[in-house]
């Protein structure tokens, strides 16, 4: 009886080792197969389209004419449109990869240090303090539940935009020993509450006990605009209010040319920083309208110039930027825009919308001597690689300051309002 048993044993292990045998050899191209992609999006019909390579034997056809073969493996699309390439063995199909190439788009670099003011949505609270009265000390907004980062939109039900205008209020309610009626926003919340102003005994004024803010103002570096619309991008992050370190939530803001004075070099552990001059009164160059993670955004009053690139370039989406040599353009002196060498390290492709999506190295020396690398000021950047534009410099790694984050270009220009996929079922 055990000898049937030790024969089958045998048999399942001949069987396989047999199929190990032939496995082994065909991993390779099973993989191969595997990294074919189902979808091919291009925004240049200039840059040549790569597929995988599968052998001689099989073979890599178009379904349009618009689509010419260079070799078994690169394509070239002569228009923009859509069509299919499909792997086939003897003729018989085992692969279909849809491709998109869309509508030449270009926009032109920036590099330009750019001063940056917001004007609020409503009055930003930033913090409480105490009061003195003939009972002790007391923080009104605290007792009202009124939290760091609370936007005050409305008092007694009439919109609020200014600190100025708060002022009025408390003094009046004070007076008549009234409350306030707030409406305030948190994160995208209204929420309603009651405050009563309390008499300070040292400074003889009605005071709530908040912290307010109705602005803020930095400095950056202009990314991109579009030369028809005027439509621009400019330091690819969110502007967060520096003491709630939330984003600015914003009514309006203004731009303006700013002059790079100085640079504070960046050390291990001590992100560097520009410091630079501008006025917001003079030489204004646009709006600011939406305040995002990848940027702030608006129009152009007026054309601006870099002096290096001045003439629109095709953007890369975001599976088309390569780990390798690029260049960033920006300021470091006055308002001359340089162009300095840099390294993309990695580069990650993003189906959807996504902020640090490369890691890029400083290697131009005279960069390195001038600011150790990336520093507070520069970010918008633009990244530029095989003369496109991939996007923009944002971050820096405080450990090492010669390397940091750059976002796609691709997420700057939807946030812009530029529609990359000009047929919306190209973007599905």
């Amino acid at each position: 009886m055990k000898i049937p048993q030790l024969n089958i044993v045998r048999r399942f292990i001949g069987v396989m080792l047999l199929i190990a045998v032939i496995a082994v050899p065909m991993l390779t191209p099973i993989n191969k197969y595997l990294s074919i992609p189902s979808q091919i999006i291009t925004t240049n019909k200039d840059t040549p389209i790569e597929v995988p390579y599968l052998g001689e034997h099989i073979t890599v056809d178009t379904t349009s004419e618009h689509v010419q073969a260079i070799d078994s493996s690169t394509f070239h699309a002569t228009e923009p449109g859509k069509s299919e390439l499909v792997y086939e063995v003897s003729g018989f199909p085992i692969k279909k990869v849809n491709l998109s190439v869309l509508e030449d788009l270009k926009v032109i670099p920036g590099g330009q240090s750019i001063g940056v003011q917001l004007q609020t949505l409503g009055v930003l609270v930033v913090g409480h303090h105490l009061v003195n009265t003939e009972d002790g000390t007391v923080s009104p907004g605290e007792e009202a539940e009124i939290a760091v980062g609370d936007v005050i939109v409305k008092i007694n039900d009439k919109p609020v935009k200014e600190m100025k205008e708060i002022k009025d209020y408390v003094i009046k309610a004070g007076e008549n020993k009234k409350a306030l009626d707030i409406t305030i926003k948190r994160d995208k919340e209204l929420i309603e509450t009651t405050l009563e102003p309390v008499l300070d005994n040292k400074d003889d004024e009605y005071k709530i006990g908040l912290y307010i803010r109705d602005s803020a103002a930095g400095i950056g570096t202009m990314t991109f605009y579009e030369p028809e619309s005027k439509k621009y991008g400019a330091l690819g992050h969110v502007i967060s209010d520096v003491d709630t370190k939330k984003p600015v939530q914003i009514n309006d803001g203004t731009i303006v040319r700013s002059s790079v004075t100085s640079i504070d070099k960046g050390n291990n552990g001590v992100p560097g920083e520009k410091q630079a001059k501008f006025s917001i009164k003079e030489n204004k160059i646009g709006n600011i309208t939406k305040n995002s993670p990848f940027g702030i955004f608006g129009e152009l009053n007026t054309t601006i110039k870099n002096g290096k690139y001045d003439k629109p370039m095709p953007i890369a989406l975001s599976h088309e930027v390569k780990e390798g040599p690029a260049k960033i353009l920006t300021v470091v002196e006055g308002e001359k825009v340089e162009e300095y060498e840099v390294e993309i390290i990695s580069s990650v492709p993003q189906k959807y919308p996504a902020t640090k999506g490369m890691v890029v190295q400083i290697t131009d020396e005279e960069l390195l001597d001038k600011t150790g690398g990336i520093v507070q000021g520069m970010s918008g950047s633009p990244i530029i690689q095989d003369n496109k534009i991939v996007g923009a410099i944002t971050h820096v790694f405080v450990n090492d300051p010669t390397s940091g984050y750059g976002v796609h270009i691709e997420w700057m220009l939807q946030d812009a309002g530029i529609n990359v996929y000009k047929d919306k079922k190209q973007a599905s």
